[in-house]
C-alpha cells in the first residue's frame, strides 16, 4: 500500500473535516464524546467489526466517555486509502 501524497492527503482531510493531521503529517486523528462509559463502549464495538472487516487497525484509546483515535498504515510509513476509508467508516458510525 503506497503513502498517499501530499496533494492526495489534504483532498481527502477535506472530506473529513472531523479529523486532524498529526503535526509529523503521518497520522489523522479525531476525539468523540459520548454519554457515558457504555456508549462509548459500543461505539468502540461497532469500530472493531467495521476494522475487522476492513482489515485496517485503529490505534486508540478510551476513558470514560471520551473515545481517541488514531489512524495511519504502519507498514507504508504514514497514511493510505486504507486509514481514509476506515475514516469515512467511522464518521458513518457517529
Amino acid at each position: 500500500m503506497e503513502r498517499l501524497t501530499d496533494n492526495e492527503r489534504d483532498a481527502a482531510l477535506a472530506l473529513l473535516p472531523s479529523w486532524s493531521l498529526r503535526t509529523d503529517g503521518t497520522a489523522i486523528s479525531r476525539t468523540l464524546a459520548f454519554a457515558d462509559f457504555s456508549a462509548a463502549f459500543g461505539f468502540m464495538s461497532r469500530v472493531a467489526l467495521a476494522a475487522e472487516r476492513h482489515g485496517h487497525h485503529p490505534d486508540w484509546s478510551n476513558v470514560y466517555g471520551r473515545v481517541d483515535i488514531t489512524l495511519t498504515t504502519h507498514e507504508a510509513g504514514g497514511l493510505t486509502q486504507r486509514d481514509v476509508a476506515l475514516a469515512k467508516v467511522i464518521d458513518g458510525l457517529t
